[in-house]
């Protein structure tokens, strides 16, 4: 397994720290007027998402992780895990759902997502920035509502709840924010 120096340690690096894959989020290089020179890493585990403290002394070495992002499609739910394929070798792969998470509620068969995989095992699941879905359910809009007169939640058809302007109604497709779950704008589509 390849190895890095810590002269070569920079933020976003991915490395094995106690046979766990973990990615650098700080590195500080401390050269004291008396004593050997050290790193002091700050470190996010990629299995647990807990930020570590580390030191190393310089000159160290460290196991590099073998993880790497790709990009799947999101097939099925069977009820314990959630099915992904590889769309150019259709490979398919399982993940828990420790690696799937809060995007479970908005993963949509046949959408595309990142994938971040350790020894070929997913650890976890990144949906896109934006998605589209359907409302199910909604308080019905009243006449006069505007885009500023408020807001109320909306169930969409993967089971999340959005807070949306007051004029959109069940059965309509709205465009929503992954990363914040705040409703975009209406889809046109």
């Amino acid at each position: 397994m390849a190895t890095v120096s810590t002269n070569q340690f920079r933020s976003g690096l991915k490395v094995l720290l106690d046979g766990e894959p973990c990615v650098i989020v700080e590195n500080e290089f401390v050269k004291p007027g008396k004593g050997q020179a050290f790193n002091r890493v700050k470190f996010r585990n990629l299995l647990t998402g807990r930020i570590l403290d580390r030191t190393f002394k310089s000159g160290e070495s460290v196991e590099l992780a073998d993880v790497h992002e790709t990009e799947m499609q999101y097939l099925y739910h069977d009820g314990e895990q959630w099915h992904f394929m590889v769309p150019e070798t259709f490979e398919q792969y399982a993940a828990d759902e420790a690696a799937v998470g809060d995007a479970a509620k908005w993963l949509k068969e046949q959408d595309l997502c990142q994938v971040t995989l350790w020894n070929d095992r997913p650890i976890a699941v990144t949906p896109p920035n934006f998605v589209v879905l359907e409302i199910v359910e909604t308080d019905p809009g009243v006449r006069g509502d505007t885009a500023t007169g408020g807001t109320k939640p909306a169930t969409l058809e993967t089971g999340a709840v959005v807070r949306v302007p007051l004029f959109v109604e069940a059965g309509e497709r709205i465009k929503v924010d992954t990363r914040t779950g705040e409703y975009v704008s209406r889809a046109k589509e």
